[in-house]
């Protein structure tokens, strides 16, 4: 593959990735007021059975890890004076590098429909399933091209501030 042809399809799953992760979260944010609404319905019921579905609220206890904070805070009180050096370790920062990659189109170039193709055939949908979706994401990514119009770039590294890498 050509570096052209790499950077075309970076740039074409970059764009997809937005109205993709867009409808994702309005997805999850949906389900968990859907799922309440449902909670509220079963009331004291706690159950439902029905001829195409089912709900139903149960209460599990599951034994967690403590969060770190909590830990640190039980520390802290319970050895004031490490746990004041403790605090103080953990709010001192570290100098982190990362490497990004930028990209995008050069002036008046765009990607073609079969740059969106190819990327969606490769993640396993259908050419008939990408085609009918290409219209449609297009669009919606569109809308948000326009709200976010800034430099893209992907993180292709991390570094300790000791390191040397490029």
């Amino acid at each position: 593959m050509t570096n052209e042809q790499s950077v075309l399809e970076l740039i074409a799953m970059d764009r997809l990735e937005m109205p993709l992760s867009s409808m994702y979260q309005k997805i999850k944010n949906s389900k968990k007021q859907q799922a309440q609404i449902v909670v509220s319905a079963l009331g004291r019921n706690k159950s439902y059975e029905g001829d195409r579905v089912n709900a139903s609220i149960e209460k599990e206890d599951k034994e967690r890890a403590r969060g770190m904070k909590e830990a640190v805070a039980e520390f802290a009180k319970e050895f004031p004076k490490y746990g004041r050096i403790l605090h103080g370790k953990i709010a001192e920062k570290r100098v982190k590098s990362e490497k990004h990659l930028y990209f995008g189109m050069n002036d008046s170039c765009k990607l073609t429909s079969d740059d969106y193709m190819s990327v969606m055939t490769s993640i396993g949908l259908s050419e008939a399933t990408a085609r009918s979706l290409y219209p449609d994401l297009m669009e919606i990514s569109r809308k948000l091209a326009k709200k976010k119009q800034e430099d893209r770039s992907v993180i292709v590294g991390k570094y300790d501030s000791e390191s040397n890498e490029d």
